[in-house]
C-alpha cells in the first residue's frame, strides 16, 4: 500500500514537472476609445487562441507604455502611426504607408503584418443627388468639383486630410456629432462630410465616395506594434495571422455590437471563434 502511494506521488510529480508553465499574461495596450479597445481585445484573443495568456490594459498613452515595457503589444492604424513618428510623410497606398511606418519606428519596437482587407481611413460622404450631378461616386469627382466645396466634420476629429489630390479643401465646418452633420448634408448646408470607411451609422441614402487606385487619401490599415524580441514564434504568428482574416465589413459589424453596449472582449472572442486562426 505504502509503495503504491509513493509511486502515485512520483507519477504526479513527473506530470507536474512535464507540464509547461503558462507564462505571464501579455498586456495588449489600448486607450479607453471603444474602437481601440475592440482591436486590443482582438489581438489578445488571437494570442489566447495560440495558448498564450493575454489581457487588455487600458492606458492613456499606449505607445509610451509600449516603449517602457508596461505593455507588450499595441494595435494602431498605419497612417496615423506614420504621422506620429514622421509627420508630413506623403505616401498614400497601403504598402507604401506600411513600409514607411516600419522605417521610422523607435528602436526596440517592431511591427506585425497589417490587415490588407481591413481599414478605417477618412472618407467623404455626399448625397445621392450630388453624386448624380457629378456623374461619379468616386473621390476623383470631388477633385473635379473642388471650387466652392463646403466640407463638414465632427468636432475634434483628428487626422483629416487638408487636400484630396490636387484639391485644397476649405476649412471644415464642425458639428457636435455625426447625426447633425448628416442633417446639414441633406439640407445642402455642406457639400460633403468627413466620415470613415469603417464608421457605423452612415444613412443608406448617402454615398461614401470610393477612393480607388491610385489612392487620394492615406491608407489606415490595422497593424500591431510589439516590443522587439519579446514575443516568441507562436505569439508573433498569432498576431500576424489576424491580418489575413480581418476585413472592414467584420470591423464594422463588431463596432456596431460594441456601440450597442456589448463588451468588446466578448465581441472579439465571438468573432474569432467564428473565424479561427491557423486554417
Amino acid at each position: 500500500m505504502f509503495r503504491r502511494l509513493v509511486l502515485g506521488l512520483l507519477a504526479l510529480v513527473v506530470v507536474a514537472c512535464g507540464s509547461p508553465s503558462p507564462g505571464p499574461s501579455l498586456a495588449v495596450g489600448s486607450t479607453a476609445d471603444p474602437e481601440m479597445k475592440l482591436l486590443a481585445n482582438l489581438y489578445a484573443a488571437a494570442l489566447r487562441s495560440y495558448g498564450s495568456a493575454a489581457h487588455v490594459e487600458v492606458v492613456d498613452h499606449p505607445l509610451v507604455e509600449l516603449d517602457s515595457g508596461t505593455v507588450s503589444v499595441v494595435p494602431g492604424f498605419t497612417g496615423s502611426l506614420l504621422q506620429t513618428f514622421a509627420p508630413g510623410t506623403a505616401v498614400r497606398s497601403d504598402s507604401q504607408v506600411y513600409r514607411a511606418m516600419v522605417g521610422v519606428l523607435p528602436e526596440g519596437v517592431a511591427a506585425g503584418d497589417y490587415t490588407t482587407s481591413a481599414e478605417d481611413k477618412p472618407a467623404l460622404v455626399v448625397t445621392d443627388a450630388t453624386a448624380t450631378a457629378w456623374g461619379s461616386r468616386d473621390l476623383t469627382a470631388l477633385v473635379s468639383h473642388c471650387a466652392g466645396l463646403r466640407v463638414g466634420a465632427v468636432a475634434h476629429a483628428r487626422g483629416l486630410p487638408t487636400t484630396v489630390g490636387s484639391c485644397m479643401l476649405p476649412p471644415v465646418r464642425e458639428f457636435p456629432d455625426q447625426k447633425t452633420m448628416f442633417e446639414a448634408l441633406r439640407a445642402g448646408d455642406i457639400t460633403a462630410g468627413w466620415t470613415g470607411t469603417a464608421d457605423i451609422g452612415i444613412p443608406g441614402e448617402l454615398v461614401v465616395l470610393a477612393d480607388r487606385k491610385p489612392p487620394l487619401v492615406m491608407a489606415e490599415n490595422i497593424v500591431p506594434l510589439y516590443r522587439r524580441n519579446e514575443l516568441d514564434q507562436q505569439q508573433a504568428r498569432a498576431i500576424n495571422e489576424l491580418a489575413g482574416v480581418l476585413d472592414t465589413g467584420s470591423l464594422v459589424d463588431m463596432r456596431q455590437h460594441v456601440a450597442e453596449g456589448r463588451d468588446p472582449r466578448s465581441v472579439a472572442e465571438e468573432w474569432l471563434s467564428a473565424h479561427p486562426l491557423g486554417r
